[in-house]
């Protein structure tokens, strides 16, 4: 019988991969597609990366890993030309939707302003805020 143990990064990584592979198996060759992972970033005259974003596609959508935008540069709408770019890229790629998650203390707002709808929430999840799962339909 095996034993449970904590596991370290290589673990993790081949357990993605397993997962990943019996999915695959369960699907038809149609809604296959390669995952592949996608960012975008903004740098300033300097070169400086004062903005990103990160996804995954797979299966055609795109899932928002990460948005940021430095302090010193937000409200300077990067943040919406970042999901701009990224939903372009969703599009040019045959994505049929987008999908994120975000809390109450980030942005959920700012992703309803981008089309996103609200598809569900963990209340107090961390204790005292909320969690919000959100997707965009591209067609």
């Amino acid at each position: 019988m095996g034993s449970i143990q904590l596991g370290k990064e290589e673990d993790s990584k081949y357990i993605r991969k397993k997962l990943i592979e019996f999915n695959m198996k369960q699907l038809s060759d149609d809604i296959k597609t390669p995952l592949e992972e996608i960012s975008f970033v903004v740098k300033n005259d300097t070169g400086e990366t004062i903005g990103g974003i990160t996804g995954t596609m797979f299966w055609h959508h795109i899932h928002i890993d990460f948005l940021w935008v430095s302090e010193k540069a937000r409200g300077e709408g990067y943040g919406t030309q970042l999901m701009n770019r990224l939903e372009a890229f969703a599009k040019e790629h045959t994505c049929r939707l987008i999908l994120l998650d975000t809390f109450s203390f980030q942005a959920p707002d700012f992703y309803q302003k981008l089309g996103f709808e609200i598809v569900g929430i963990v209340e107090d999840h961390p204790k005292g805020y909320s969690q919000y799962f959100l997707q965009k339909r591209l067609c």
